[in-house]
Protein backbone atom coordinates (compact mmCIF):
# COMPACT_ATOMS: atom_id res chain seq x y z
CA UNK A 1 0.00 0.00 0.00
CA UNK A 2 1.33 3.54 -0.60
CA UNK A 3 2.57 5.52 1.77
CA UNK A 4 1.34 8.66 1.12
CA UNK A 5 -0.82 9.92 3.60
CA UNK A 6 -4.28 11.62 1.35
CA UNK A 7 -4.20 7.65 0.07
CA UNK A 8 -4.08 6.38 3.65
CA UNK A 9 -6.93 8.86 5.05
CA UNK A 10 -9.04 9.26 2.12
CA UNK A 11 -12.73 7.93 2.23
CA UNK A 12 -16.05 8.56 0.05
CA UNK A 13 -17.43 11.12 2.33
CA UNK A 14 -15.42 13.48 4.82
CA UNK A 15 -14.99 12.51 8.01
CA UNK A 16 -17.41 13.43 11.53
CA UNK A 17 -16.58 16.58 13.02
CA UNK A 18 -15.86 14.37 16.23
CA UNK A 19 -12.85 13.12 14.11
CA UNK A 20 -10.95 16.35 13.22
CA UNK A 21 -9.17 16.92 16.29
CA UNK A 22 -8.02 13.55 15.68
CA UNK A 23 -6.69 13.31 12.39
CA UNK A 24 -4.83 16.59 13.04
CA UNK A 25 -2.82 14.87 15.88
CA UNK A 26 -2.24 12.18 13.81
CA UNK A 27 -1.20 13.40 10.69
CA UNK A 28 0.32 16.43 12.09
CA UNK A 29 4.30 15.33 11.86
CA UNK A 30 3.86 14.51 8.33
CA UNK A 31 2.40 18.27 7.28
CA UNK A 32 4.81 20.79 6.33
CA UNK A 33 4.94 23.48 8.64
CA UNK A 34 2.42 25.98 7.25
CA UNK A 35 0.09 23.18 7.17
CA UNK A 36 0.95 22.34 10.82
CA UNK A 37 -0.22 25.71 11.53
CA UNK A 38 -3.57 25.93 9.89
CA UNK A 39 -4.20 22.31 11.72
CA UNK A 40 -3.16 23.42 15.22
CA UNK A 41 -5.78 26.72 14.36
CA UNK A 42 -8.59 24.74 13.11
CA UNK A 43 -8.37 21.83 16.20
CA UNK A 44 -7.73 24.54 18.79
CA UNK A 45 -10.22 26.93 18.10
CA UNK A 46 -13.47 25.22 15.91
CA UNK A 47 -15.49 27.58 16.52
CA UNK A 48 -13.75 30.79 15.73
CA UNK A 49 -12.19 29.45 12.69
CA UNK A 50 -15.35 28.29 11.54
CA UNK A 51 -16.18 32.18 10.85
CA UNK A 52 -13.62 32.72 9.22
CA UNK A 53 -13.16 32.60 5.00
CA UNK A 54 -10.26 30.72 3.54
CA UNK A 55 -8.11 34.43 3.21
CA UNK A 56 -9.37 35.13 6.98
CA UNK A 57 -8.20 31.69 7.78
CA UNK A 58 -4.77 32.03 6.16
CA UNK A 59 -4.48 35.34 7.52
CA UNK A 60 -4.82 34.44 10.84
CA UNK A 61 -2.38 31.62 10.64
CA UNK A 62 0.40 33.80 8.59
CA UNK A 63 0.18 31.07 5.25
CA UNK A 64 -1.78 31.59 1.89
CA UNK A 65 -5.37 30.70 1.12
CA UNK A 66 -4.00 27.39 -0.88
CA UNK A 67 -2.18 25.93 2.14
CA UNK A 68 -5.52 26.38 3.92
CA UNK A 69 -7.44 24.14 1.53
CA UNK A 70 -4.38 21.72 1.41
CA UNK A 71 -4.58 21.47 4.57
CA UNK A 72 -8.42 20.74 4.02
CA UNK A 73 -7.95 18.52 1.72
CA UNK A 74 -5.84 16.39 3.67
CA UNK A 75 -7.74 15.69 6.54
CA UNK A 76 -10.28 14.41 4.55
CA UNK A 77 -12.30 16.99 3.26
CA UNK A 78 -13.02 18.24 -0.79
CA UNK A 79 -12.41 21.65 -0.25
CA UNK A 80 -12.34 24.81 2.86
CA UNK A 81 -16.15 25.23 2.80
CA UNK A 82 -16.73 21.41 4.16
CA UNK A 83 -13.97 21.84 6.25
CA UNK A 84 -15.95 24.64 7.61
CA UNK A 85 -19.08 22.71 8.68
CA UNK A 86 -16.82 20.24 10.19
CA UNK A 87 -15.76 23.00 12.62
CA UNK A 88 -18.68 24.21 13.17
CA UNK A 89 -20.27 20.38 14.38
CA UNK A 90 -17.05 20.00 15.99
CA UNK A 91 -17.45 23.74 17.66
CA UNK A 92 -21.31 22.81 18.69
CA UNK A 93 -20.30 19.13 19.87
CA UNK A 94 -17.99 21.02 22.45
CA UNK A 95 -20.06 23.22 23.57
CA UNK A 96 -22.86 20.55 24.16
CA UNK A 97 -20.48 19.16 26.37
CA UNK A 98 -18.44 19.24 30.00
CA UNK A 99 -14.90 21.02 29.85
CA UNK A 100 -12.63 18.40 30.96
CA UNK A 101 -11.74 19.04 34.19
CA UNK A 102 -7.83 17.91 33.82
CA UNK A 103 -4.95 17.87 31.60
CA UNK A 104 -2.60 15.43 30.26
CA UNK A 105 0.33 16.94 31.94
CA UNK A 106 2.08 15.31 35.13
CA UNK A 107 4.11 17.01 37.53
CA UNK A 108 6.96 15.51 39.47
CA UNK A 109 5.39 17.02 42.29
CA UNK A 110 1.63 16.00 41.75
CA UNK A 111 -0.58 13.61 43.91
CA UNK A 112 -1.14 10.35 43.30
CA UNK A 113 -4.69 10.97 42.98
CA UNK A 114 -4.16 13.82 40.49
CA UNK A 115 -2.05 11.40 38.46
CA UNK A 116 -4.66 8.91 38.24
CA UNK A 117 -7.14 11.40 37.27
CA UNK A 118 -5.20 12.67 34.48
CA UNK A 119 -3.72 9.46 33.11
CA UNK A 120 -7.38 7.96 32.36
CA UNK A 121 -8.54 11.23 30.87
CA UNK A 122 -5.43 10.96 28.55
CA UNK A 123 -6.07 7.38 28.15
CA UNK A 124 -9.77 7.96 27.21
CA UNK A 125 -9.12 10.40 25.02
CA UNK A 126 -6.30 8.46 23.29
CA UNK A 127 -9.08 5.37 22.79
CA UNK A 128 -11.59 8.12 21.17
CA UNK A 129 -8.49 9.63 18.56
CA UNK A 130 -7.83 6.08 17.81
CA UNK A 131 -11.18 4.83 17.21
CA UNK A 132 -12.38 8.10 15.31
CA UNK A 133 -9.22 8.04 13.07
CA UNK A 134 -9.50 4.28 12.53
CA UNK A 135 -10.27 3.46 8.83
CA UNK A 136 -13.05 0.12 8.65
CA UNK A 137 -12.43 -0.40 5.37
CA UNK A 138 -8.55 -1.26 6.08
CA UNK A 139 -9.31 -2.90 9.21
CA UNK A 140 -12.19 -4.99 7.50
CA UNK A 141 -9.74 -6.91 4.92
CA UNK A 142 -7.01 -7.03 7.63
CA UNK A 143 -10.41 -9.12 8.89
CA UNK A 144 -11.17 -11.37 6.14
CA UNK A 145 -7.48 -11.97 6.01
CA UNK A 146 -5.92 -12.99 8.83
CA UNK A 147 -9.42 -14.59 9.55
CA UNK A 148 -7.98 -17.14 6.22
CA UNK A 149 -4.56 -17.21 7.07
CA UNK A 150 -2.39 -20.06 7.10
CA UNK A 151 -0.66 -18.63 9.41
CA UNK A 152 -0.03 -15.21 11.16
CA UNK A 153 3.29 -13.39 12.39
CA UNK A 154 3.13 -10.63 14.48
CA UNK A 155 6.78 -8.69 14.40
CA UNK A 156 7.21 -5.67 17.10
CA UNK A 157 10.02 -4.31 20.14
CA UNK A 158 9.87 -2.97 23.11
CA UNK A 159 6.46 -2.03 24.18
CA UNK A 160 5.08 -3.08 20.40
CA UNK A 161 6.00 -6.69 21.20
CA UNK A 162 4.20 -6.78 24.29
CA UNK A 163 1.25 -5.69 22.02
CA UNK A 164 1.93 -8.22 19.78
CA UNK A 165 2.56 -11.24 22.07
CA UNK A 166 -1.32 -10.48 23.43
CA UNK A 167 -2.60 -10.14 19.98
CA UNK A 168 -0.86 -13.35 19.11
CA UNK A 169 -2.21 -15.41 22.47
CA UNK A 170 -5.85 -14.27 22.03
CA UNK A 171 -5.39 -15.89 17.88
CA UNK A 172 -4.12 -19.10 19.12
CA UNK A 173 -6.70 -19.69 21.38
CA UNK A 174 -9.27 -19.33 18.72
CA UNK A 175 -7.68 -22.01 16.82
CA UNK A 176 -5.42 -19.72 14.31
CA UNK A 177 -1.34 -20.76 13.89
CA UNK A 178 -0.11 -17.16 15.44
CA UNK A 179 3.57 -16.60 16.44
CA UNK A 180 4.96 -13.19 18.08
CA UNK A 181 8.52 -12.74 17.10
CA UNK A 182 10.43 -10.33 19.01
CA UNK A 183 14.04 -11.41 18.15
CA UNK A 184 14.72 -9.45 14.90
CA UNK A 185 16.69 -12.21 13.58
CA UNK A 186 14.27 -15.29 14.14
CA UNK A 187 11.63 -12.46 12.99
CA UNK A 188 13.34 -12.37 9.30
CA UNK A 189 13.98 -16.08 9.50
CA UNK A 190 10.46 -16.99 10.00
CA UNK A 191 9.38 -14.19 7.65
CA UNK A 192 11.23 -16.06 4.66
CA UNK A 193 8.60 -19.38 5.34
CA UNK A 194 5.58 -17.21 4.46
CA UNK A 195 4.08 -17.30 1.33
CA UNK A 196 0.56 -16.21 -0.37
CA UNK A 197 -2.00 -17.22 2.29
CA UNK A 198 -0.17 -15.70 5.16
CA UNK A 199 -0.32 -13.23 7.06
CA UNK A 200 2.42 -10.86 8.44
CA UNK A 201 1.76 -7.62 11.15
CA UNK A 202 3.93 -5.25 12.20
CA UNK A 203 3.53 -2.84 15.29
CA UNK A 204 5.57 -0.02 15.31
CA UNK A 205 4.26 3.16 16.84
CA UNK A 206 7.79 5.52 15.05
CA UNK A 207 7.02 3.82 11.48
CA UNK A 208 10.00 3.20 11.05
CA UNK A 209 11.79 0.91 13.53
CA UNK A 210 14.26 -1.32 11.24
CA UNK A 211 13.26 -4.52 13.32
CA UNK A 212 10.15 -4.53 13.01
CA UNK A 213 10.51 -3.25 8.49
CA UNK A 214 12.87 -6.05 8.03
CA UNK A 215 10.70 -8.71 8.64
CA UNK A 216 7.29 -7.11 6.99
CA UNK A 217 9.23 -6.56 3.88
CA UNK A 218 10.34 -9.93 3.46
CA UNK A 219 6.91 -11.19 3.84
CA UNK A 220 5.98 -8.40 1.56
CA UNK A 221 8.03 -10.03 -1.27
CA UNK A 222 7.64 -13.39 -0.87
CA UNK A 223 3.23 -12.58 -0.81
CA UNK A 224 2.05 -12.52 2.51
CA UNK A 225 -0.91 -10.43 3.36
CA UNK A 226 0.80 -7.69 5.35
CA UNK A 227 -0.31 -5.52 7.58
CA UNK A 228 1.23 -2.02 9.61
CA UNK A 229 -0.29 -1.33 13.03
CA UNK A 230 1.43 2.12 13.26
CA UNK A 231 1.35 5.99 14.54
CA UNK A 232 2.72 7.28 11.23
CA UNK A 233 0.74 6.72 8.28
CA UNK A 234 3.68 8.00 5.92
CA UNK A 235 6.34 6.22 7.85
CA UNK A 236 8.84 3.98 5.76
CA UNK A 237 6.56 0.48 7.18
CA UNK A 238 3.72 1.26 5.07
CA UNK A 239 5.74 0.71 1.66
CA UNK A 240 5.46 -2.68 2.86
CA UNK A 241 1.92 -2.99 4.29
CA UNK A 242 -1.26 -4.51 2.36
CA UNK A 243 -3.26 -2.84 4.65
CA UNK A 244 -2.36 0.33 7.12
CA UNK A 245 -4.50 0.68 10.75
CA UNK A 246 -3.77 4.03 12.19
CA UNK A 247 -3.16 4.51 15.92
CA UNK A 248 -3.49 7.74 17.73
CA UNK A 249 -0.15 9.75 18.48
CA UNK A 250 -1.14 11.00 21.76
CA UNK A 251 0.94 13.71 23.37
CA UNK A 252 3.84 12.51 24.70
CA UNK A 253 5.57 14.30 28.12
CA UNK A 254 8.56 13.55 30.47
CA UNK A 255 6.61 11.31 32.99
CA UNK A 256 5.04 9.82 29.92
CA UNK A 257 7.02 8.47 26.83
CA UNK A 258 5.52 7.58 23.53
CA UNK A 259 5.86 3.68 25.03
CA UNK A 260 3.29 4.11 27.26
CA UNK A 261 0.63 6.51 25.12
CA UNK A 262 1.38 4.23 22.07
CA UNK A 263 0.60 1.38 24.12
CA UNK A 264 -3.26 2.06 24.64
CA UNK A 265 -4.05 2.91 21.01
CA UNK A 266 -2.66 -0.20 19.65
CA UNK A 267 -3.98 -2.71 22.26
CA UNK A 268 -7.24 -0.82 20.75
CA UNK A 269 -6.67 -1.65 17.41
CA UNK A 270 -5.33 -5.74 17.88
CA UNK A 271 -8.47 -6.30 20.17
CA UNK A 272 -10.48 -5.05 17.49
CA UNK A 273 -8.93 -6.64 15.06
CA UNK A 274 -8.91 -10.24 16.96
CA UNK A 275 -12.48 -9.74 17.51
CA UNK A 276 -13.25 -9.18 13.73
CA UNK A 277 -11.45 -12.41 13.65
CA UNK A 278 -13.34 -14.18 15.96
CA UNK A 279 -16.78 -13.27 14.69
CA UNK A 280 -15.57 -14.52 11.39
CA UNK A 281 -14.60 -17.54 12.43
CA UNK A 282 -17.16 -18.22 15.42
CA UNK A 283 -18.15 -22.11 14.32
CA UNK A 284 -14.78 -22.89 14.77
CA UNK A 285 -13.23 -19.96 17.46
CA UNK A 286 -15.86 -20.61 20.12
CA UNK A 287 -15.28 -24.44 20.29
CA UNK A 288 -11.40 -23.37 20.53
CA UNK A 289 -11.87 -21.02 23.29
CA UNK A 290 -13.53 -22.99 25.67
CA UNK A 291 -11.33 -26.21 25.12
CA UNK A 292 -8.26 -23.49 26.21
CA UNK A 293 -10.46 -22.25 29.20
CA UNK A 294 -11.45 -25.60 29.88
CA UNK A 295 -7.47 -27.32 29.89
CA UNK A 296 -6.64 -24.51 31.82
CA UNK A 297 -9.48 -24.59 34.67
CA UNK A 298 -7.22 -26.72 36.91
CA UNK A 299 -4.38 -24.00 37.03
CA UNK A 300 -7.45 -22.25 38.61
CA UNK A 301 -8.65 -24.37 41.32
CA UNK A 302 -6.58 -27.21 41.52
CA UNK A 303 -8.88 -29.20 43.67
CA UNK A 304 -11.04 -29.90 40.61
CA UNK A 305 -8.18 -32.52 38.21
Amino acid sequence: MTSDVKEIFSGDSPPAPAALAAKVRTLAPSMTRSMQLVAEAVAGDPAGCAALTVTGLAERTGTSEATVVRTARLLGYPGYRDLRLALAGLAAHQDSGRAPAVTADIAVDDPIADVVAKLAYDEQQTLADTAAGLDTVQLGAAVAAASTARRIDVYGVGASSLVGQDLAQKLLRIGLIAHAHTDPHLAVTNAVQLRSGDVAIAITHSGSTGDVIEPLRVAFDRGATTIAITGRPDGPVTQYADHVLTTSTARESELRPAAMSSRTSQLLVVDCLFIGVAQRTYETAAPALAASYEALAHRHNPRTR
